[in-house]
Order: C-alpha cells, then sequence, then structure tokens
C-alpha cells in the first residue's frame, strides 16, 4: 500500500464486511473456503487497494468468483478467468406478455436451431463472408503466430455460440409485463485456449521471479515484460470477441423472435462484461482493475444480474460506490460446486423447480448441476448489495436455453 489509499470500509457503512485491512465483503453467505480463498489474494503484493468480495462471491480456481482485485502495474491471469470477457447481454423489446403465443415451443426450437449452445458446439462452416463485426475484430495480437488452423477456425465457426455450464438464453417478461430478452456468454472456445495458455506463462515467469505466491495460480505478469504485453493484447481482443460474440446471439434471437410472435422494435440493449481487465482510476491513481465474475457500477451504469434457472434476473443501476471499486455482483453466485450438486439434487426437483417456463426438459438429467438450489439466493445477494446498486427492472423467465 502507498501513501494514498483507496478508501476501505468504515463502522457507518453496515453492508460491508471489513475482513482484514486488505479484504472487504459485501457477501452474507460467504462459504468458508472462499473466504480464504479470498485472503490468500489479499495478501498478494502488487494489490493497489483491498480486495472487495461481491455478494455472490464463491469459491474458485485461483482468485474468488465474485472478487475485485485492484493491482499496480501487474495482472493476474487467473484472476481474469479462462472464459475473458464472459458477460450478459439484455434487450427489452416493444412485445407484452399478451403478444407471446400460448406455447413457446416453436421458438425455443428456432432458437436453439439458430444459436448453438453446448461444449464445443460452433455454427457449420460454410462458404460466404464472415460477419463485419468478426472480420473487424482481425485475429488475436499477442498470439497471432502462434495460432493453430483448428484455433482459426473455431473463432469463426463459434462465433454467435452459447457455450455451456451456466451460459443460457432466455425470454423473460419484466414487472410491467414487456419482453425482454436475456443471454449470458463469453469469448467460447478461443478464449479458454488463449487465457490457458498465459496461465501457464504466468507460471513460469513466478518461478524465474520467485514469486512468494501462496497459490501458484495467482501469479502475476509484471508490465514491462513481453508477458504482459501479450497477455494484455490477447485478453483485450478476447474481451471483444466476447461482446460481439453476444450482440451476434441477440441480433440472431431478436430475429427469431420476430419470426415465431410478430414484428417487434428494440427498446434498449445492455452488454456487460463480468470477467475481465481494465485501466481505471481510484483512489485518484490510475491501476489495473480484474473484475472476476463482478460488473462495473459506475453511478448510472446499467447491468444485468442474472439469478439462477427459475429465479429472477435484474436489470440494476449503479452507484458508484468507491468501497468496490464501483462493482457489483454478476449473479447469485454458487453454493454448491457441479459435482456436489449432481450427488446431492435430482432431475425430478429441477423439472418442478422449472414447472410452466419452456425448458430443456428433455435434457434435465444433464442439467441437474445448474438446479436452483445450487445456487444463491439472489434476492438475498440483491438485499447486499443495495449500496451498489439500485433495481430498476426485475425479469421472470418463460423459456430457458441452455447447452451442456
Amino acid at each position: 500500500m502507498d501513501d494514498d489509499p483507496i478508501p476501505i470500509a468504515d463502522a457507518e457503512n453496515p453492508t460491508v464486511q471489513q475482513i482484514t485491512d486488505t479484504l472487504v465483503s459485501w457477501a452474507s453467505d460467504l462459504d468458508p473456503n472462499a473466504r480464504e480463498q479470498a485472503l490468500r489474494t489479499s495478501r498478494l503484493p502488487v494489490l493497489a487497494g483491498p480486495v472487495a468480495l461481491m455478494p455472490d462471491a464463491h469459491f474458485g480456481i485461483g482468485a474468488t468468483v465474485g472478487s475485485v482485485v485492484a493491482t499496480e502495474r501487474a495482472i493476474l491471469p487467473s484472476a481474469v478467468g479462462v472464459d475473458i470477457g464472459c458477460g450478459m447481454i439484455a434487450a427489452e423489446t416493444t412485445l407484452a406478455a399478451d403478444d407471446l403465443p400460448d406455447d413457446l415451443g416453436k421458438l425455443h426450437v428456432l432458437l436453439r436451431d439458430r444459436i448453438p449452445a453446448g461444449v464445443g458446439k460452433g455454427h457449420e462452416r460454410v462458404p460466404g463472408p464472415e460477419p463485419d463485426s468478426l472480420r473487424a475484430l482481425g485475429l488475436p495480437p499477442g498470439s497471432e503466430s502462434q495460432l493453430s488452423a483448428r484455433q482459426k477456425e473455431k473463432i469463426v465457426t463459434q462465433f454467435g455460440s452459447l457455450g455451456s455450464g451456466n451460459h443460457f438464453l432466455e425470454v423473460c417478461l419484466d414487472e410491467r409485463g414487456r419482453v425482454w430478452v436475456v443471454l449470458h456468454s463469453g469469448s467460447r472456445g478461443i478464449g479458454n485456449e488463449l487465457a490457458t495458455g498465459h496461465i501457464k506463462k504466468a507460471k513460469l515467469v513466478a518461478k524465474e521471479e520467485a514469486q512468494v505466491l501462496e497459490d501458484q495460480n495467482l501469479a502475476w505478469l509484471t508490465e514491462g515484460r513481453p508477458e504482459f504485453d501479450a497477455y494484455v493484447a490477447d485478453m483485450l481482443w478476447a474481451q471483444r470477441y466476447a461482446w460481439a460474440n453476444r450482440e451476434r446471439m441477440m441480433d440472431t434471437a431478436l430475429a427469431a423472435l420476430r419470426t415465431v410472435v410478430r414484428p417487434a422494435f428494440e427498446v434498449d440493449r445492455i452488454n456487460c462484461h463480468h470477467n475481465y481487465a481494465t485501466r481505471e482510476t481510484h483512489g485518484g491513481r490510475e491501476v489495473w482493475i480484474t473484475r472476476k465474475g463482478a460488473i462495473r457500477a459506475r453511478a448510472g451504469d446499467l447491468g444485468v444480474i442474472p439469478g439462477s434457472m427459475a429465479a429472477s434476473s435484474f436489470i440494476v443501476r449503479g452507484t458508484g460506490n468507491p468501497l468496490s471499486y464501483q462493482s457489483c455482483s454478476h449473479g447469485a453466485g454458487r453454493r454448491m460446486g457441479r459435482k456436489e450438486a449432481t450427488r446431492q439434487l435430482t432431475a425430478a426437483s429441477l423439472r418442478d423447480a422449472m414447472a410452466g417456463r419452456t425448458w430443456d426438459d428433455a435434457m434435465a438429467s444433464d442439467l441437474v448441476d445448474e438446479h436452483p438450489l445450487a445456487y444463491k439466493d439472489v434476492r438475498q445477494v440483491m438485499a447486499d448489495q443495495a449500496d451498489l446498486v439500485e433495481i430498476v427492472h426485475e425479469l421472470r423467465q418463460v423459456l430457458n436455453l441452455k447447452g451442456t
């Protein structure tokens, strides 16, 4: 820490827990393993201020999911994570609940046909021009000369695809009965491969520099090293790819909605990363802010915070709280690991939870790890961060599409 520290919590702010001088938390429900993991991150010598845990914080690889990390002249690749640029996009339409058909099965089928979903899934390569948004991205500059033909093909075929795990596409209704389309995705296979390669390089650099680490996944890259420059170039490219990927899918989803329902106009669109790093000014200093499972919530910023399957999602407006580096949660946050959820929860109870919605019922057994009970209560998460965001709209899904 230097002589101009970034502000930390005080006794007059009851929503924030001051765990140590270098760790603050908004999480009323925090697993001990996640807490210990965050403490390890908070002891790194490259920090520019306290680590901030969001209310959805849970155990991750290296850095805790749901953490905001400020660093001085350095970045931790594992704090950004392997799905660089993962985030949310939501579009409000002019459609109302009464405009939707009673049976949304046809729309669900069309969406699945047009937006590939699942591990490794993408569009089949067909002759023809690439989308302008993809062509403008070019290739990852830090690794361009090292990309294989398979990776270059993956960049094209997976553009406009959803992925698996907690990635999803939903049609929702807000409290006014207005129809929204919401989806969650990132930089797909290419982002994962780029991140994995740079995390390995960071560990080699850590050995070379004799970095003192409690967890090798917390290895950092320092400004001035070629490895830092290569990582930042690829990271920024992957963030742009993820952003454009969501935009492409949203365009496709809205076109499908107009095909099945009726012509509809888009009122507003919100696109936000929640796994990324960027240079920002906090406490009067320019630092690297890494949000791993957190979104930026400057005063007036609109964001999208999803719940779990069968739970509400929220459109929010940031308050610009400096204690969280102007950040908030990225979702509900996991309460159970995927293996634990599969052991403890059932397809039958998932079907019960999803009653009344159009969803991938036939894949229920494969989606048990995404069961609502595997996640924290999103309403408690929202209550925990009342000083970070205000709720603009609450969204209830009527259609859910996921990959396995």
